[in-house]
Parts: C-alpha cells; structure tokens; sequence
C-alpha cells in the first residue's frame, strides 16, 4: 500500500483514553491484513459523548472503539444493535455503515471466549464455569460463554440480587444451550472444583479479592481476571497457591479488539503475535 493512499478513519473514544493500547493494537492488524485503516485517540468530556461522535463521523469516521464510561452512552446512540451488545446492554463497537445507521455491537465476550479457547487452549463446551462479578463486564460475557454450551454457569456477586438478576435475564439462554445457570452469594459455589473461574470484578484494580470458596480451584482450573497488567494479579496469584493456572485479560483485550476489526472490514486479523508483542512490550522495565 502506498504511504499516500486514503484511509479509513477510526478511533477509541473515552474517558481517560490516552493509556488505551487500542491504536497500537488496530496498527497492527492494518499492516498485517493491508486493510487502509488510520486509527487514534478521541478524549471526550463525560456530558458530551454523542457531539463528539457525531463530530468524529462529519468528518469522515467510520468506527469507533468504545470504553470507559462511554459504553451505555454508545448502546442508546446506535440505530441498531447486534444480539450480544442487546444482552450486555453496552456497546465496545460503533459501525457507520453506508446508509448513515449506526451499528452498534459487543464484542468483550467474544474477546473473553477467544482468547480462553484459542490463545489459553481450554475448551468451553460442557465445562463447569464460575463467574465472580455480576456487572457491566459480567453482563457482557454471559451469552458468548452460553453460546459455547457450558455443563453449567454459575454467577455469584457480593449482592445476591444481581447475579440472581444476570441468571433470570439469560435464562432461556441457558435453557437453549442445554447449560445450568445458576447464582446468587458466594454460598451459591458449589463442592468441587470448576473448569474456569472469570473473575469479571473490578477488586484487582485496589489489590481486592473476590469472594469465592477456596475449594473451587484446583489443579485443572483456569483462573481468569479480565483485569491485566505488567505482573500478575492478586487473584491470579491466590489462585497459583490454590494449585490453578492463572491468565490476565491482556488476551481479551487483543481479541475482543480483532473482533471489532471484523465488524468493521470484514477481514479478522490474528491476534496471537499482536499479543505476543504486547506482552513483551508490557513486562519490558519502563525507562528511569
């Protein structure tokens, strides 16, 4: 492709949004499938997402990655919504298509599914799930996990009535994909050890651990933060005591973003060497 050829614009739009790896992960996957794709930052005040979106797509913009605190401001300003960003209620993905109707997705648990299957090589089909968490991440990932017919799900939540909310919203779901779907408090765990164990809360960022029974991890488990950084997390740590084997959400991030790519141009990047780089580049000691 010549240096002079027109791209096509996109960005990720948030709320800080200048520690985004988006732009560095999107330039990837543009020089890796030749697609002309030319992606940035977009800092938006939290009162002004739909101005700026607005402004962003006068000018020529033809997708947006959404993150925080954007992702329900980016749900109410789609014209259409893909089934998984209708049940996360949140969209991670803005498309402008053709006709000026903007598509709105999810792609988060895609991203989650990919990376445990593909990247960490653990199938989901007929596995005992434990999702601790029931908010906005965990919403997001819940039917792309029933879409890969678990044994069962089960969600627990420091307030009982969310999870308990999660297991009713996605019932027929559940009932769909042959899985059990169950939750509520932590007391919900059941004996013996589960398959995977996602935590989807938010405690890693403040070094906080979930509530979860000790006895739910073992040697055969994986133990999931979405959450990731240059070391692991506390959760990942306590799980490595427990015997378990621990991954970060640095994966997720790197696949949900190539799903998005997708929805976008109709051609998915791979994301093993994007991930690969960017995990070199995150444990890499940072310049004095």
């Amino acid at each position: 492709m010549s240096g002079n050829e027109a791209r096509d614009r996109y960005a990720v739009i948030g709320n800080p949004v200048g520690h985004s790896k988006s732009p560095f992960i999107h330039g990837r996957f543009a020089a890796q499938t030749g697609e002309p794709v030319d992606y940035g930052h977009l800092l938006a005040p939290v009162d002004a997402f739909v101005p700026h979106v607005r402004a962003f797509i006068e000018a020529g913009g033809r997708g947006l990655n959404v993150t925080v605190p954007f992702k329900l401001d980016a749900h109410a300003f789609a014209t259409t919504l893909s089934p998984r960003a209708a049940a996360a209620g949140a969209v991670n993905t803005l498309r402008v298509d053709a006709d000026g109707g903007i598509y709105g997705d999810n792609t988060d648990g895609f991203g989650l599914v990919r990376d445990i299957e593909v990247n960490l090589g653990v199938p989901l089909k007929g596995a005992r799930i434990l999702l601790l968490g029931a908010g906005g991440a965990a919403r997001g990932v819940v039917l792309p996990m029933l879409d890969r017919a678990p044994h069962t799900l089960t969600i627990v939540n420091r307030t009982a009535e969310k999870a308990e909310a999660l297991v009713a919203q996605f019932a027929q779901a559940a009932s769909d994909a042959h899985c059990r779907l169950a939750g509520g408090s932590a007391r919900a765990i059941e004996a013996g050890q589960y398959d995977v164990i996602v935590n989807a809360t938010a405690g890693s960022l403040d070094a906080s651990l979930p509530e979860c029974d000790d006895r739910a991890f073992g040697t055969g488990t994986l133990a999931y933060d979405m959450m990731y950084g240059a070391h692991p997390t506390v959760f990942m740590t306590h799980a490595a005591g427990l015997g378990a084997r621990g991954a970060d959400g640095l994966g997720m991030l790197v696949e949900q973003a190539a799903e998005s790519f997708y929805v976008w141009r109709g051609v998915r990047p791979d994301g093993a060497p994007v991930l690969a780089e960017l995990r070199a580049l995150l444990s890499a000691p940072s310049p004095a």
